[in-house]
């Protein structure tokens, strides 16, 4: 079954990838390698519809034996892991804290790294990931960084206040006054995120290949789409 990836997980399958595969003067077929970027108000039900995107494509992308794996807040994993930064920052650079990354990072460094440095060594990971295939990452604005890439759709999820505020609450056992105040206050800040970092506004359609409503759709029915729209993708 596939799941959102632990760090481990992910790791493992950055490795496997980055193997030679067949014996020299072996020919194999093409592959295709395909991407996903999902974007998302907060309690649109991403990690939920990231993972069955993931059993959908593998059920049904024949002939292919990479796995397809979830990239959320695993990543920041393998930002840190490649360019040699502290794990301790696991802990703090999410795009959900946009307005305290300076201050983190100052905590952290004697001579910091610059936020735009973080961001391009993301950025990097990320077309990593992304030019091995059959990745699908959530969040940390990778429709905007890997838009120039060919063979990967961005997605944007969005549902009504009240459908998110219901499932925030009943996911983190919140009040509905604490579940409002939690959406409001994720979804303001990752809007702060886009502007101040990627010069961009994460509500603009054209940034998007897709926008779905799960609330009207569903989980399982925007796992279908997504994954339907992927796999008649032109091959590259």
């Amino acid at each position: 079954m596939i799941t959102s990836a632990s760090a481990e997980h992910c790791l493992s399958f950055i490795h496997t990838q980055l193997q030679p595969h067949g014996k020299p003067g072996e020919t194999t077929a093409k592959q295709v390698h395909r991407a996903v970027t999902i974007s998302r108000q907060t309690g649109c039900g991403a990690a939920a519809i990231a993972a069955k995107l993931a059993e959908y494509l593998q059920q049904h992308a024949a002939g292919e034996n990479r796995p397809w794996t979830v990239f959320d807040r695993n990543l920041i994993d393998k930002v840190l892991e490649d360019h040699n930064l502290p794990h301790r920052l696991a802990k703090s650079l999410h795009e959900d804290r946009a307005s305290q990354l300076e201050e983190i990072l100052a905590d952290v460094f004697d001579v910091r790294p610059s936020v735009p440095t973080v961001i391009q060594q993301a950025t990097e990971t990320m077309h990593r990931l992304a030019a091995q295939g059959n990745v699908i990452i959530v969040g940390w604005g990778s429709n905007v960084l890997m838009a120039k890439m060919p063979q990967v759709l961005h997605v944007r999820l969005v549902a009504s206040l009240a459908m998110r505020v219901e499932h925030v609450r009943q996911a983190h056992k919140l009040t509905e006054s604490e579940a409002h105040k939690f959406c409001v206050t994720e979804d303001r800040a990752r809007e702060r995120y886009f502007r101040k970092y990627l010069d961009a506004d994460i509500n603009d359609p054209l940034l998007y290949h897709l926008i779905i409503n799960t609330g009207w759709l569903g989980y399982e029915g925007a796992a279908k789409l997504i994954g339907d729209t992927v796999l008649n993708l032109p091959v590259e």
